[in-house]
């Protein structure tokens, strides 16, 4: 497996609604990564994060105040089930200001044009499990929405052997 990194805002408040369902159909809750919407990824291979590059993502996201997210909606990716977050445009800017940054690591590789923030809470391929278990997740949902999130951190998140480590945390002004 590559050793790769990732910069990710991890939710703890969605826990409890998307828990169960991310360990069963999430293949990076598995390996590790808890409840999140990312940030950039991939970032750096871990051998490459010098304490240079560390104090210098300490500096970009000291500048950016902290904020608020809500989660009150199930969305699809193809083969992907998520919540997306309201408003998207903050977590657009992290992910901007670090593509400035370091343009060597465009979001997913440069895969899609678009940034759309989420949190994933499903990969499923086959459109009749998906249905299913986006119709679970919206009963479940009933107890939990609208989920309120403030983002205060950035988590710097490595493997180096399929599992997911923390490697650290930046503040964002508050």
């Amino acid at each position: 497996m590559p050793a790769e990194s990732a910069l990710v805002v991890l939710v703890r408040e969605a826990e409890g609604l998307v828990g169960s369902f991310r360990d069963h159909h999430d293949p990076a809750a598995a390996a590790g990564v808890p409840a999140h919407i990312t940030i950039l990824y991939p970032f750096k291979e871990p051998s490459e994060l010098a304490p240079e590059v560390l104090g210098d993502l300490a500096g970009l996201f000291a500048r950016v105040p902290g904020f608020d997210v809500t989660l009150r909606e199930c969305r699809h990716f193809p083969g992907v089930l998520y919540l997306a977050p309201e408003p998207a445009e903050p977590v657009c800017h992290l992910t901007e200001i670090v593509v400035q940054q370091y343009p060597e690591n465009p979001p997913y590789g440069g895969q899609f044009a678009e940034i759309i923030p989420h949190l994933t809470v499903a990969h499923v391929e086959d459109e009749q499990q998906m249905a299913e278990i986006t119709a679970q997740l919206h009963h479940a949902a009933l107890d939990h929405f609208p989920i309120r999130a403030r983002v205060h951190t950035v988590t710097l998140m490595e493997s180096r052997d399929g599992r997911w480590r923390v490697r650290g945390q930046f503040p964002l002004r508050e």
